[in-house]
């Protein structure tokens, strides 16, 4: 009992606060840390570029972001970026302290800074901080407090504060300027003129924003003097009603959220969404998320989103989000299991409790503000509606909500669900899932009474549905499915469990539930139907085409025949408005449902009611489904890698607030060194980055398009020379697809498959074609001689084959002239013994004749006489026989006494026969017997010879005769 009082009293404090009027359903908050930014802590100013991409004045310099990376460029002298404005001439203008410039692309589309300070005259170089930046038309104004620089045809003026200058700012076209002197003033003609005193404004006040309402009007917000209006020249003071806000509260900013409300920001509470006449709907502080309390400044987005500059971070909201969360305090962040609409309320159902809230007559109902009041507090797990009344489910009990009051019915177990027996929950019979079973109730003029349970049947009925028939269907997750016969008499009913051997493809995690008029089983191989003849369960051809075999936990149709499904733990849903059905899910939603105890309920396509482990989510499907529009990718990040590292392009094209798209004449061509390349690319669409999926290729490398995926980089590597283009695109769940964006690139071939390598190879090439030409001639030159040369060793060795052949015939002819010359030398020895033998047959006859004479005979014998006559005959002989020694000696010795004679005429008869016998080799007895001399008269004649022939006395005369008949046979044989 003291528990129960405890929570009411608890409960009864949730509910005054619920006073606050705050809008029902509630942005998710975006909290960017410094150590995700990896900058300073503090910004200042927000701008949004063409393309999407944030910037951030920071304590550190310019930070931008698009949606993945951030990146930070400081400048040059470190100082803190209070300050930045798009020029329009597409430049990001940018100040610090004694610093003021802008950024601009380089070649590569990297933000470079350049420096203004050198227009500025000598004397007013050295400033404070530059605390606001404003353009107009082709000037910009920078505020410090001491003076206000106007950059004008690239030259600066210099406007001194009387005291310090406060706020700069444009209202409708007018440049403003609040001076602590002199007070409010516009630039008119070059001048600032005063159009408010400072006398006529509060004392101490400070402007520090001023946002266009239109029609000439403009909110003011000052320090600690609140918010006022302004227009016609005049402060007229906002006074708040509504929500109560701090007196002295500080307020730093304003945008304008849509035509009727405004969010102003604070330096100590987060901010308040307000409407045009200072009514105060809401507060979103660091309870509510936010990093900090101190915004310094705010930015709405094209997607009408705000960005928060804050003292400790940077924080997003998505207030233009189709998706919000629903968990007013009151609710005590109970898990969201039942939602249900009666009689112009709308019910929660949580583990908390029952909570009502009147439904308002607006079309998105989380912008309905929180009128969130306790009914009954307990578990709750579902709501009916059953002939018109509202049945609650809850953990204790069995209850009737009628208003703001929850009356028990039954009670002893708890209950999970209620189905009426007849179709269209309308009649008598209602069957409850409880606990323990199925229990019957009958209905009647709003009274209840229970019939009693299903007999033999005790097992949870969490799961419950009743088919056309009138059969009730429960599924049990882990024993199958029930199948319960109400009609039979009495309480028992005829049960039958289904299981794997009757055609569920599990007996584990089977749900039932009724969809398009008819039960089918939810399983994880896909959607089933039961088969009433063969009296089994069987894939469903109808929803086979739409899930597949899909593991499906949780079906429910809409008012619209769309069908929302669980798969695991994502929400998804089955549009039908289209020609073919399409999945679509929704990743902001994963991971956040109630795992096991799913629920969905849809209003209609304005809004879907999911329960969440913490309170609910209201879905607006239908603006859900634009987010389509403005689809965008950009290429972030372009490097070359090889032997070194090259930054391509940084993100930008020749500006900075403009397109990024790569112009023709900035294609790059890259030395084979660099081969390999890094992408990053990324999509500005910040509310959506959980559903967005990329996919790219490398034109003239990859053959078709990646998968989808979440990967926001790619990289290539060692590509071979040639044109290549690289393309990406985005998507997100609902499978709108963005432009594709590109980024060209040439590699050249390495140097040695340049023109220039290839007119060397060419050259190279008749060059080596020239010089092989070359070879093969010289080769067959080659050849030809060695062939000649074969030839000529041929010829010679025929040569000499046939000069040995004809030296063998000449050995041979040599041999038989020698054999010849032997037997003409033995000739001529037997003439010349003959001769010997006549002169000594000579000598006998003169001996003879001298003995004759010496006798003294006178009358000489007739024989005798004949005898004598015989002897002279045979003389005559003799000197025929040397007539033809002398031919056949000079036929055998080479006509050698013809030679001789032709050579030494003046030799006589006796001297050619000497030279004859010693060209024999004769010696000198048998010359001496020839010639019938004495060798006395031989050496006289050789000596005589040799004289005669003019031979020194050291030159044999034997070699000097043969001498003269071989040089004789060697000019006969070299002519």
């Amino acid at each position: 009992m003291i528990s129960r009082v405890l929570i009411f009293f608890l409960l009864l404090f949730f509910v005054s606060d619920a006073f606050t009027q705050r809008y029902i359903g509630q942005s998710e908050i975006v909290n960017y840390e410094k150590s995700q930014y990896n900058a300073g802590a503090q910004n200042w100013a927000i701008r949004q570029d063409v393309e999407g991409r944030m910037y951030f004045a920071n304590n550190e310099g310019l930070l931008s972001f698009d949606g993945t990376y951030w990146k930070l460029y400081p400048l040059p002298n470190k100082t803190i970026l209070r300050a930045m404005e798009f020029g329009k001439d597409k430049k990001i203008y940018v100040g610090g302290q004694d610093e003021f410039g802008y950024f601009a692309p380089d070649k590569n589309g990297k933000l470079v800074f350049n420096s203004l300070v050198g227009l500025i005259p000598e004397a007013d170089r050295r400033f404070a901080d530059i605390w606001t930046i404003i353009t107009v038309g082709e000037d910009v104004y920078f505020r410090s407090s001491g003076r206000i620089f106007r950059f004008h045809n690239n030259k600066i003026t210099s406007y001194p504060a009387a005291s310090s200058w406060i706020y700069l700012g444009l209202v409708s076209g007018r440049l403003l300027a609040q001076d602590g002197r002199t007070g409010l003033s516009e630039f008119r003609g070059a001048v600032f003129t005063t159009i408010i005193p400072a006398d006529e404004l509060p004392a101490g006040i400070r402007i520090n924003d001023m946002t266009a309402l239109g029609d000439d009007t403009a909110l003011v917000s000052t320090n600690r003097f609140g918010l006022f209006r302004f227009g016609g020249n005049t402060l007229t003071p906002l006074r708040l009603t509504g929500m109560a806000v701090p007196t002295g509260t500080e307020f730093s900013g304003a945008v304008i959220v849509d035509p009727e409300h405004v969010a102003v920001s604070t330096n100590s509470n987060g901010f308040y969404l307000i409407n045009r006449n200072g009514w105060v709907l809401d507060n979103f502080s660091k309870r509510d998320g936010l990093q900090h309390n101190s915004i310094r400044t705010m930015f709405l987005d094209k997607s009408n989103n705000i960005w928060f500059g804050l003292d400790s971070g940077i924080d997003f909201i998505a207030i233009n989000n189709a998706v919000k969360h629903i968990s007013p305090p009151v609710m005590n962040d109970g898990s969201g299991f039942a939602v249900s609409m009666m009689n112009g309320n709308l019910y929660f159902g949580l583990s908390s409790g029952i909570f009502r809230m009147p439904l308002p007559a607006i079309r998105d109902l989380s912008y309905a503000s929180n009128e969130t009041s306790l009914v009954t507090w307990g578990q709750t797990y579902g709501f009916s509606i059953v002939n018109n009344e509202m049945l609650a489910a809850m953990d204790d009990g069995f209850y009737l909500v009628r208003g703001d009051q929850a009356s028990a019915i039954s009670r002893g177990t708890g209950f999970w669900t209620f189905e009426s027996i007849q179709q269209f929950k309308q009649g008598p019979t209602i069957a409850a899932g409880t606990y323990l079973g199925v229990r019957l109730f009958d209905y009647n003029n709003g009274v209840f009474t229970e019939r009693g349970s299903v007999a033999n049947f005790r097992a949870s009925a969490r799961f419950l549905e009743i088919d056309n028939d009138q059969t009730i269907w429960v599924s049990h997750p882990y024993r199958g499915i029930y199948k319960i016969d109400p009609a039979k008499s009495g309480l028992n009913h005829g049960v039958r469990l289904f299981t794997q051997s009757n055609g569920l493809p599990s007996t584990l995690n089977n749900h039932v539930y009724k969809v398009k008029n008819k039960v089918i089983i939810a399983t994880e191989k896909g959607i089933y139907e039961y088969n009433h003849r063969a009296d089994s369960f069987q894939l469903s051809d109808y929803y086979k085409d739409i899930f597949g075999t899909r593991g499906i936990r949780y079906l429910k149709e809409d008012g619209s025949g769309n069908i929302w499904f669980v798969q695991e733990k994502n929400i998804g849903v089955v549009d039908f408005s289209t020609r073919e059905p399409k999945l679509i899910f929704f990743p902001e939603l994963t991971g956040k449902i109630m795992s096991g105890f799913e629920h969905i309920y849809p209003v209609n396509d304005n809004n879907i009611f999911v329960g969440g482990e913490k309170g609910f989510y209201h879905i607006n499907y239908e603006k859900y489904k634009q987010t389509n529009a403005g689809l965008s990718v950009f290429i972030r990040t372009v490097k070359a890698m090889g032997s070194s590292e090259q930054l391509l392009y940084d993100g930008y094209s020749r500006v900075a607030n403009g397109s990024s798209a790569q112009r023709e004449d900035d294609v790059f061509s890259l030395g084979h060194d660099l081969n390999s390349f890094h992408f990053e690319f990324s999509s500005p669409l910040y509310e959506q980055q959980s559903n967005i999926e990329y996919s790219y290729k490398l034109r003239n490398f990859d053959r078709d398009w990646s998968d989808w995926s979440k990967k926001t980089e790619k990289d290539y590597t060692n590509l071979p020379a040639g044109n290549y283009t690289f393309q990406v695109r985005m998507r997100n769940n609902l499978r709108g697809e963005s432009a594709i964006s590109s980024y060209s690139i040439v590699v050249l071939p390495p140097w040695y498959f340049t023109t220039w390598a290839w007119l060397f190879y060419a050259l190279l090439g008749v060059g080596i074609m020239w010089w092989f030409y070359k070879k093969h001639q010289r080769k067959l030159q080659s050849e030809r001689l060695k062939h000649q040369e074969e030839q000529k060793k041929q010829a010679y060795l025929h040569t000499l084959e046939l000069e040995k052949s004809e030296k063998e015939v000449v050995k041979l002819r040599n041999e038989k002239l020698e054999a010849e010359i032997g037997y003409k030398n033995s000739q001529l020895a037997s003439t010349a013994m003959h001769l010997v033998q006549k002169e000594e047959f000579l000598q006998k006859i003169r001996e003879e004749l001298q003995h004759m004479n010496k006798t003294g005979k006178e009358k000489h014998d007739p024989g005798e006489l004949k005898k004598i006559l015989r002897i002279m005959a045979e003389e005559e002989k003799v000197t025929e026989e040397w007539e033809q020694f002398s031919v056949h000696f000079d036929k055998v010795n080479g006509d050698f006494l013809m030679l001789l004679k032709e050579r030494y005429p003046d030799l006589k008869a006796h001297e050619l026969k000497l030279c004859a016998y010693l060209r024999m080799n004769l010696s000198s007895k048998e010359v001496a017997q020839l010639m019938s001399i004495s060798v006395r008269g031989v050496e006289i004649s050789r000596y005589r010879l040799r004289k005669k022939l003019q031979i020194p006395r050291e030159t044999n005369l034997f070699q000097f005769l043969f001498d003269i008949q071989r040089k004789e046979v060697k000019n006969e044989v070299g002519d």
